[in-house]
């Protein structure tokens, strides 16, 4: 059974729904037989590589928060992410272009490291002092540490046409599934869960899935 999952590198909501799938399947029966691919989707497609500025600012300019409501939210979100075993920045954090990350990533899914990749691609973005936005020496850091080889993750990222299509043929797939937001999963192609949502959602929707896939 397949489990594809839409999501942005920028997207904290991504982050903490990640981890509570993975709750989910880790505890799932059949887990062994569950392929999971992670599908490319962009907060902001187009942003330029070097259109870089904090998440707060960003926050109220995009969304007409105040910096106040914007500071809340973040916080609100360190807490569901503590939660979940994880560390997040509620300060200090960069925005920016995730379109040369989700290239990477589907070079990692060619080599069988893409969960690895993305899971340090987020711990990196959310938890680390170090930007991750508009720095290629950090992506192949981050790509060798996921297991990539140094040399390709270089091409890729000198070649801005590499990966570019299926990247844009993800982000395609999802609008004509009707999903625009992230996190967004679909189980088996019969099954659609929008959100973040508790692992307990995610047991279900496996087990629902599981029960219409399997003779």
């Amino acid at each position: 059974m397949r489990v594809e999952i839409w999501s942005d590198i920028a997207c904290p909501w991504c982050y903490v729904g990640k981890a509570r799938f993975d709750k989910a399947l880790a505890a799932f029966p059949h887990r062994d037989a569950v392929e999971v691919v992670h599908r490319s989707f962009e907060l902001d497609p187009g942003r330029a590589k070097d259109d870089i500025q904090p998440v707060v600012p960003m926050l109220t300019e995009k969304y007409g928060m105040s910096e106040a409501q914007a500071q809340a939210g973040e916080k609100s979100l360190g807490t569901q992410a503590a939660a979940e075993g994880l560390e997040y920045r509620t300060e200090g954090r960069d925005h920016g272009s995730t379109f040369d990350m989700h290239r990477l990533l589907h070079l990692a899914r060619e080599r069988g490291r893409q969960d690895e990749l993305l899971q340090i691609l987020y711990t990196a973005n959310f938890a680390e002092e170090r930007s991750v936005f508009g720095d290629d020496e950090r992506l192949v850091e981050l790509a060798v540490s996921a297991g990539l080889d140094e040399g390709d993750a270089r091409t890729v990222l000198a070649d801005p046409a590499a990966y570019a299509d299926d990247v844009r043929a993800d982000e395609r797939e999802a609008a004509g599934l009707g999903a625009n937001g992230v996190p967004f999963f679909v189980l088996d192609r019969r099954y659609g869960v929008s959100g973040a949502q508790p692992a307990e959602v995610f047991t279900q929707a496996l087990e629902q899935a599981w029960a219409s896939h399997s003779p």
